[in-house]
C-alpha cells in the first residue's frame, strides 16, 4: 500500500463517522511513510483505535465488530466467514482476487473496493457495510455462513468427520 492509499483509506474511514479498530502492520505501507496525517488522528480520536497487531480471530468474533477490511487471503476470509462478519475486500495477488470474487459475488458477504482507492468510495462502502438495507443483507448472509461453519466444525459436522478420517488414514497407513 502506498502512503497515498493509506491516507485515502484513513480519510474515507474518518468521513464515515463509524467507530473502528484499524490494524496497520509496520510492513503494510511501502517505504517508511506509514504515518497518518495529524488531522485524521484528531478527527477520529474519540471513535478510533489504531494498532500494529491484534488477535484477529478473537477480534472478528467480538459482538461489536460490524465489518472487516481484508485483502482476502484465505485465512482471513475463513475467519471472517466463521465469525459471521461481512467484508470490504481489497485483493492484491495470488488467491486474493479469487477469494474476493467468491466473497462478493458467490457468497454475498462482501463488497469489493476498487484498486484505485478513493476516500469517497471508502466512506460510501463503510456506510453501506454498517447501515441500511445492504448492511442487513450482508449481515444475514454472513450469519448464515457462520451457522454453516459452526455446524461443519461440530463433533458430528463434516469438517470434524473428515479430519477424523484423515487422521485415521495417516495413522493406519504403512509408510
Amino acid at each position: 500500500m502506498t502512503r497515498e492509499q493509506l491516507i485515502e483509506f484513513g480519510m474515507g474511514l474518518a468521513n464515515s463517522k463509524h467507530p473502528f479498530l484499524w490494524i496497520i502492520r509496520p510492513d503494510l505501507v511501502i517505504g517508511d511513510s506509514g504515518i497518518l496525517p495529524p488531522e485524521f488522528v484528531e478527527y477520529t480520536k474519540e471513535r478510533g483505535l489504531i494498532a500494529s497487531w491484534c488477535p484477529q480471530e478473537e477480534v472478528l468474533n467480538h459482538f461489536s465488530i460490524g465489518g472487516f477490511l481484508t485483502h482476502c487471503g484465505w485465512g482471513s476470509t475463513i475467519e471472517s466467514l466463521s465469525a459471521g462478519v461481512p467484508m470490504l475486500c481489497w485483493p492484491f495477488f495470488a488467491d486474493q482476487p479469487t477469494n474476493c470474487r467468491y466473497t462478493c459475488c458467490e457468497w454475498g458477504v462482501g463488497m469489493e473496493i476498487d484498486s484505485n482507492v478513493k476516500r469517497d468510495e471508502i466512506e460510501k462502502l463503510v456506510r453501506e457495510l454498517m447501515e441500511g438495507e445492504k448492511c442487513k443483507k450482508l449481515r444475514n448472509r454472513a450469519m448464515e455462513w457462520r451457522k454453516l461453519a459452526i455446524e461443519a466444525t461440530s463433533p458430528t459436522g463434516s469438517s470434524s468427520l473428515n479430519l477424523d478420517k484423515l487422521v485415521s488414514h495417516v495413522l493406519l497407513s504403512k509408510v
